[in-house]
């Protein structure tokens, strides 16, 4: 894993960041880490495009539905427990 030191950072945004871990009953460190991934989590726009290029990519029918495919899924495996 990466590491990275961060400096000049302001006592305040420290004492702040101090303050979020110990309520959480958590490491300084670990907050930190929080709130760094938290701020480079796709949006929820940028995941719903994600998915919608997943899927073009797929050439799946637009109406295509998963519900027949678990349905058969579920009914082989119950199938073959009875065996």
């Amino acid at each position: 894993m990466a590491q990275m030191t961060v400096r000049n950072l302001d006592d305040r945004v420290y004492r702040r960041l101090k303050e979020r871990a110990k309520a959480k009953n958590s490491s300084i460190e670990a907050e930190a880490r929080d709130i760094l991934s938290a701020a480079v989590r796709p949006s929820k726009e940028e995941f719903v495009a994600w998915c919608n290029a997943l899927h073009a990519r797929q050439k799946l029918p637009k109406d295509w539905d998963s519900t027949a495919m678990i349905r058969a899924d579920r009914d082989s495996d119950f199938k073959a427990s009875r065996e």
